[in-house]
C-alpha cells in the first residue's frame, strides 16, 4: 500500500544511464503514502524543474522523518517482508534554496522554500500549504540545512516561510 518513493526524482538524473541508475538505489528511496508521492511531492518536483528551466539553480535537501504513515491499506510503522524491516516515515520534508544562476551566492534575498507533509492518503497536488520556515524543518529533524551559509543570512531566510505565488506547469492530462 505503499509507493517507493524517490527523495531525488529520476526525471531529475536523467542526463545520464548512470545519473539515472544512482536513483534507484533503496538508499533514495522511503515507503511514501500514494496521495503524498503522486500528487504533492510529484508537483513540488515538477515545480522544481520549471524553477530550473528558468535559469535557476537549486539546492536541495529532503527526507523523511517520523515513525508511522498511511499508505492505500492504512497505518503502519513498518513494512516487513522476511528479516528485513523498513520503517515508514510519519512525513516526508524538502528544503529548496533557489538561486538565480550557478554564480550567485546566497544572501538575505535568497528565496528558500521549506515543506513539511504528513505521509499520508490526505495529501492532495496543493503541495504549497504545507509550507514552512526552514527553522521548522531544522527543529524537527535536528539537522541544520545549508550549515555554510554565513549566521547573518541564515538568520535572515531561515526563519520566513515562503509566501511567493506559484505558477505551476498543469499535470499532463491521463488518458
Amino acid at each position: 500500500g505503499f509507493d517507493r518513493g524517490h527523495m531525488c526524482p529520476s526525471k531529475d538524473r536523467s542526463d545520464t544511464v548512470d545519473h539515472n541508475d544512482a536513483v534507484f538505489f533503496m538508499t533514495n528511496m522511503i515507503p511514501q503514502a500514494p496521495n503524498n508521492n503522486q500528487h504533492g511531492w510529484e508537483r513540488i518536483e515538477s515545480y522544481c524543474r520549471d524553477l530550473a528551466k528558468k535559469g535557476n539553480e537549486l539546492h536541495i535537501v529532503c527526507g523523511p522523518h517520523g515513525i508511522g504513515g498511511e499508505g492505500q491499506f492504512g497505518r503502519t510503522n513498518a513494512l516487513k517482508k522476511g528479516s528485513v524491516q523498513i520503517t515508514v516515515p510519519a512525513k516526508t520534508w524538502k528544503v529548496i534554496m533557489v538561486l538565480p544562476n550557478g554564480k550567485a551566492t546566497p544572501s538575505a534575498r535568497t528565496r528558500l522554500i521549506a515543506v513539511i507533509m504528513p505521509n499520508d492518503q490526505s495529501v492532495t497536488d496543493e503541495w504549497s500549504k504545507y509550507r514552512v520556515a526552514t527553522n521548522d524543518v531544522e527543529k524537527l529533524t535536528g539537522y541544520r540545512v545549508f550549515p555554510k551559509l554565513p549566521a547573518d543570512v541564515a538568520s535572515a531566510i531561515k526563519a520566513n516561510v515562503d509566501n511567493e505565488r506559484i505558477v505551476q506547469t498543469p499535470r499532463p492530462k491521463t488518458k
